[in-house]
């Protein structure tokens, strides 16, 4: 079995955690919409990964919709202790499977009680508040009003701590002169560098940070690069790609997704895999060129 505690810990809330997580999206069908081809197997793809150490999940009820949660729950119900679920909320799934902002009152507070429901938990542990401004990433908008519907939420008891998520660094300080914020969680990779300075920032803040899309927004040059880096060390792209994340600040929390067991097993082995300086060179050139682009 690997061992992902080469990956380090942090801080997620209340608790601490392997810094290699897992991202429940791919657990869906097809778009993140409606249920896998085979549940069997995305059942044992959770099970597996918590055997092997992680005990964070990203998630939200928007997936399939439903979907993801419920099989969380087949999976894994009852929760080990150390388990830490961290949800969404602020979009839905259309009947085409669009995804829609969901920011309204009534959205939000029967979000939040979807995912209690399908996961069957009394209360939340992390809910990001997921920002719907634009269409293809952060966009200016004051997070003001639902963020206000989600720490009553929190006063109720419903919810333990508060992320957020698809931000801008002007609403990430906006949402901490509100309510107090454990993580955020945004686009970025080896190419996607746009929150270096808000990753440093958090990072003195005792706040976690959950890139996603870990290959996400490549070039075709970029994506030789990687590929090249990874053929010399006998890894995969994303193995390199997982590890650079890992070195890039102590307060960067991972969660690939995946429905395989075999891909399972070769994203948690990124926590051992040591990069010698050349290789970092050659990956941190990857972004410069990007932000120079």
């Amino acid at each position: 079995m690997t061992d992902i505690s080469q990956a380090g810990t942090f801080t997620l809330g209340g608790s601490t955690v392997t810094r290699l997580g897992y991202g429940a999206m791919q657990l869906a069908g097809p778009g993140v919409f409606g249920p896998p081809k085979d549940r069997a197997a995305v059942v044992a793809v959770l099970r597996a990964a918590v055997t092997a150490g992680v005990d964070h999940i990203d998630t939200s009820d928007f997936y399939g919709p439903h979907v993801t949660n419920q099989i969380i729950r087949e999976a894994l119900h009852p929760y080990p202790d150390d388990l830490v679920i961290v949800t969404k909320i602020g979009a839905r799934r259309g009947a085409d499977g669009a995804w829609l902002q969901a920011f309204s009152r009534d959205e939000l507070v029967s979000a939040v009680h979807d995912n209690l429901r399908n996961l069957r938990l009394e209360a939340l542990d992390v809910v990001n508040l997921r920002l719907m401004f634009g269409l293809h990433g952060p966009a200016e908008g004051s997070l003001e009003a639902p963020l206000t519907v989600l720490a009553d939420l929190q006063r109720q008891g419903l919810v333990r701590h508060i992320g957020l998520s698809n931000v801008t660094s002007a609403q990430v300080a906006e949402g901490r002169a509100m309510a107090e914020i454990v993580c955020v969680q945004n686009h970025y990779n080896l190419a996607h560098r746009d929150d270096d300075a808000l990753i440093d920032e958090l990072a003195a803040a005792g706040i976690a940070y959950a890139p996603f899309f870990p290959l996400g927004g490549f070039s075709p040059l970029q994506s030789t690069a990687l590929s090249d880096v990874a053929a010399r060390l006998a890894a995969t792209p994303m193995q390199v790609a997982l590890a650079w994340l890992l070195r890039r600040a102590p307060n960067v929390l991972l969660i690939p997704g995946t429905s395989s067991l075999g891909h399972l097993q070769e994203n948690l082995a990124a926590a051992r895999l040591e990069l010698p300086q050349d290789a970092v060179a050659v990956l941190d050139q990857i972004g410069m060129a990007s932000a120079s682009a």
